[in-house]
């Protein structure tokens, strides 16, 4: 991914949506495009045209914190969307030799994480920013197994996303589900450009996947910190549950997922029956990847 084109195009699309009585402008005469104009977004920021405009091509080498702050607001952006900026911005400054790191594979997962997962009744894994699933609890186990027991997929949930006809069953809200994986894709890619086992798959989705291109397209951004989500498993039928992604601050890149049963939903029954299908099964009780 080439670094200027991510800026040029994160910084004109955000412009391009966001109205002039959206921002609070005042006629400014007739427009080919609703958006404001680059001279408007200087205005708003504080700072002359040729200075917006030479960030906007692409360059935020030395930019301040004060005018990406000021940017940010002048754009209306959202918590996700100021962290890519200032991700953009700190990935536009050379790194001095032998610093920043650059990211190398997976770590490990702990024997401890492992113990902790085993230990919550509920489904629940660790997976890296990639979208890999990494370990699991004996019931996450089982309700990801489409995922996990394919290798096609190579436990990537991403690939199944976007590769395998049978995700839009699995996820019954597969388009909320898409625009969420390829959101938090991006805001990880302006936060690890070098992260070369990121960058190909990336490079594999955009390849192999028109919907995932043409929303790789739009730069948009968001966390996938928590919410709800339906899942259509093939033998059981139909959970919602409310999800929580914690961080580990021990295991920089790897997050818990633990998926709890909505309230009056018919959730937890079905639970237990997908712990007995799987219980009489040759499956391991849970395991690391």
């Amino acid at each position: 991914m080439d670094h200027r084109s991510e800026v040029r195009e994160f910084l004109s699309t955000r412009r391009a949506r966001l109205t002039p009585d959206v921002a609070g402008i005042i006629g400014g005469g007739r427009r080919r495009v609703p958006g404001l104009r680059r001279e408007e977004v200087a205005m708003l920021a504080g700072v002359s045209v040729d200075y917006y405009a030479r960030m906007e091509r692409g360059d935020l080498s030395g930019v301040s914190r004060e005018v990406l702050d000021a940017l940010a607001r002048a754009l209306h952006l959202d918590e996700a969307e100021v962290a890519h900026l200032r991700d953009l911005a700190g990935a536009a400054t050379p790194a001095r030799p032998g610093r920043g790191p650059t990211r190398t594979g997976t770590p490990a997962v702990r024997p401890g994480l492992q113990r902790l997962l085993d230990a919550i009744s509920a489904p629940a894994y660790i997976a890296n920013t990639r979208k890999d699933f990494l370990a699991v609890n004996a019931i996450g186990r089982a309700l990801f197994s489409p995922i996990i027991d394919d290798p096609a997929n190579g436990c990537n949930n991403a690939r199944f996303t976007f590769f395998n006809p049978a995700a839009r069953i699995f996820y019954p809200d597969w388009e909320t589900g898409a625009n969420s994986i390829v959101a938090s894709l991006r805001v990880e890619a302006g936060r690890a450009p070098h992260d070369k086992a990121l960058t190909d798959l990336i490079g594999e989705l955009v390849t192999r996947s028109d919907v995932f291109r043409t929303r790789w397209a739009a730069h948009d951004v968001r966390f996938h910190r928590t919410g709800s989500k339906r899942i259509r498993h093939p033998e059981v039928g139909d959970f919602i549950f409310d999800y929580e992604a914690l961080e580990l601050p021990a295991d920089p890149g790897l997050l818990m997922y633990t998926m709890v049963p909505a309230v009056d939903a018919p959730t937890e029954e079905r639970l237990r029956l997908l712990g007995s299908l799987a219980a009489s099964r040759p499956l391991p009780r849970a395991s690391t990847i």
